[in-house]
């Protein structure tokens, strides 16, 4: 199930709000704790990148440009994930890049991201570089809360 092919064939089948729900509440368990450990592991340059992901994000949020948002929001969460300095967490970031591209690519997501979450990123960033493994856990819960309730609406 954690396939990237799999979960890609998955997503484009019926059963595609279960499986982005279900994809949705595995990073709600996993990506807060990454980004508190990130906060003690990363590194300068894994900071710099995830600084210049965020920048990137808000560089596409509006505009209709999903796909400059899309990249940049994938890289962000692979360098939390890695950065975390688990290794399983780390094997993760194909899991969440294909449930990113898959809401995406399936139009379950907003034409213009929300700017809440946009700006949560910028500010996940800032937690990450400052060490505050606290701020950078509870402001990944927010963002993963708000994908579960984007759900919500967009794939009931």
């Amino acid at each position: 199930v954690y396939d990237p092919q799999v979960i890609r064939w998955r997503l484009a089948g019926a059963d595609r709000p279960h499986q982005l729900r279900s994809l949705t509440v595995l990073r709600s368990a996993v990506e807060p704790i990454a980004a508190g450990l990130a906060a003690g592991h990363a590194t300068a340059e894994q900071c710099a990148e995830l600084t210049e992901c965020a920048l990137g994000m808000v560089a596409n949020s509006r505009g209709h440009r999903l796909e400059g948002y899309l990249f940049h929001d994938v890289a962000f969460h692979r360098v939390i994930l890695t950065a975390s300095g688990n290794e399983m967490f780390a094997r993760l970031g194909e899991v969440v890049a294909e449930v990113l591209t898959g809401r995406t690519e399936h139009e379950v997501m907003f034409e213009d991201p929300d700017p809440a979450a946009v700006t949560l990123h910028v500010q996940v960033a800032e937690a990450v570089r400052e060490g505050d493994a606290v701020r950078a856990e509870a402001l990944t819960r927010e963002i993963t809360v708000g994908a579960l309730q984007e759900l919500d609406v967009l794939a009931p």
